[in-house]
């Protein structure tokens, strides 16, 4: 698939779900790379994975009895869709995404290179206990020179943190968990339960009008996934626990369209109410560590039998199989482990330093293969019947964007600023403030997406449906 064009991609991603190729609309795809500073095709990966996703949005309206419409993704506009967790700007003071002072890289004893997650506060706290030191930068790379790279890891993977050391392409290669994801496909549908064929609602105003979303999802990818559901009409609850940390910050963007509830698995109250939402609900979309929600109850086996005809949606960071399969991670973590850090400080012509990716493009791109493929089992279920379990993992998200292809003189685009983004912008109320972020990239002609609730802070509404 190297240096294939989106269009090609993206064929490629609906084939791979099981869908008919005279269901896929027509496509405008426009622009081109890069779009963002990289040797990566971001650009492509963009606006393949938005582009499937609102196609499949078009290929379910039609499905519906909606009028057939086409579908129009600009690669910039879709490219800077990766960043929208920094293109925001609220009235009642500074907005977007923010690291923790701690969290970032370290050389360790051996000469290589760690990288750690500490933004929730249990996973700082348990850092800087598993090093003996104080919370500054100074002392944790100071703690880190007596450590190796890959013993470090390993300790902080034993201790429940999240930690990962840099390897090249070739050395995740070799590691058992890159040989155990090699041959998953970026999204993955399965059939897990039998159920008679459920007929599409009537066609409604908008795409995705009745259909229910129960999300239990948060950081970026999970959230991405129902934020894009939302866009389209959809029905989305995204429930939360008051015990549980979040990037509250982040729900300024992501919580766009969604009502917000909380529930506490731990007590048995809780895990009724969402028994109870789950028995009506289209589609169970959860990105917590695995086995997390299912060890409550809410496996996709025990959703299936509670609500046949159920789609359930998972994100894991590594792929649920292999020896890191139940591992946590986030998108920075896996560009790390994976070989992206590396490659992209080799063609900057930086390394030893670790480069990034320009932006979270492993969650980003995962969130729109998420949603894309919750649309493709729905779409499914009504012709083939059964419950369906859709996979998402950032670890084949990565070997999917590697597959793309690189780019020559990549490193010669910049990041452009917030005021310099014009009608990528919208502006409107939300409970956080007036609010200024980016509109959503993906465009069918006849039924542009709009988010018709406001972002609110986590917990605001009550646990039910509407």
């Amino acid at each position: 698939m190297a240096d294939a064009s989106p269009l090609v991609i993206l064929e490629g991603l609906w084939r791979a779900a099981g869908l008919a190729p005279g269901a896929m609309p027509e496509l405008r795809l426009t622009g081109g790379e890069p779009a963002l500073p990289s040797s990566f095709r971001i650009g492509a990966a963009a606006q393949a994975s938005i582009g499937a996703a609102t196609a499949a949005v078009a290929a379910l309206h039609r499905a519906r009895g909606g009028a057939a419409q086409a579908v129009s993704v600009e690669m910039r506009h879709a490219a800077l869709s990766f960043l929208s967790e920094r293109y925001l700007a609220l009235d009642s003071g500074d907005a977007g995404a923010r690291w923790d002072d701690i969290a970032g890289t370290y050389r360790c004893g051996d000469g290589r290179y760690v990288r750690l997650h500490t933004n929730f506060p249990h996973h700082r706290a348990g850092t800087l206990r598993l090093l003996g030191c104080e919370g500054n930068r100074a002392a944790v790379g100071a703690a880190l020179g007596g450590w190796e790279a890959f013993g470090f890891e390993q300790a902080a993977a034993e201790a429940g943190l999240c930690v990962a050391a840099m390897r090249s392409f070739a050395e995740w290669d070799a590691h058992p968990q890159g040989q155990a994801i090699a041959a998953l496909t970026p999204v993955r549908l399965e059939k897990i339960g039998e159920a008679p064929p459920l007929p599409l609602p009537q066609a409604g105003v908008r795409p995705l009008e009745g259909i229910r979303v129960l999300e239990l999802t948060r950081v970026i990818a999970g959230p991405v996934c129902g934020r894009t559901l939302a866009a389209h009409g959809a029905d989305v609850l995204h429930v939360s626990a008051a015990h549980l940390p979040s990037f509250d910050e982040l729900i300024v963007d992501t919580g766009r369209g969604k009502r917000t509830a909380s529930l506490d698995l731990r007590a048995e109250d809780g895990r009724e109410r969402l028994r109870a939402l789950a028995g009506s609900a289209d589609v169970f979309l959860q990105g917590y560590r695995p086995g997390a929600v299912a060890g409550h109850g809410f496996s996709p086996e025990a959703l299936a039998a509670l609500r046949p005809g159920i789609v359930c949606t998972s994100l894991s960071a590594y792929g649920e199989v292999g020896p890191w399969g139940g591992r946590r991670g986030f998108d920075s973590l896996v560009q790390t482990a994976s070989g992206f850090n590396h490659a992209e400080a080799e063609a900057a012509g930086s390394l030893p330093e670790p480069k990034v990716l320009p932006c979270q493009a492993l969650d980003h791109a995962s969130g729109y293969l998420l949603a894309f493929g919750t649309l493709a089992a729905l779409l499914r279920r009504a012709e083939e019947g059964g419950s369906w379990r859709v996979a998402v993992s950032l670890a084949g998200t990565a070997r999917w964007l590697l597959s793309l292809g690189r780019i020559e003189g990549g490193f010669g685009v910049a990041v452009p600023k917030m005021a310099e983004l014009g009608g990528l912008l919208e502006t409107g109320e939300s409970g956080f403030g007036r609010l200024t972020a980016l509109r959503e990239p993906g465009r069918p002609e006849a039924t542009p997406p709009f988010w018709a609730l406001p972002s609110v802070p986590l917990g605001t509404h009550r646990a039910e449906w509407v």
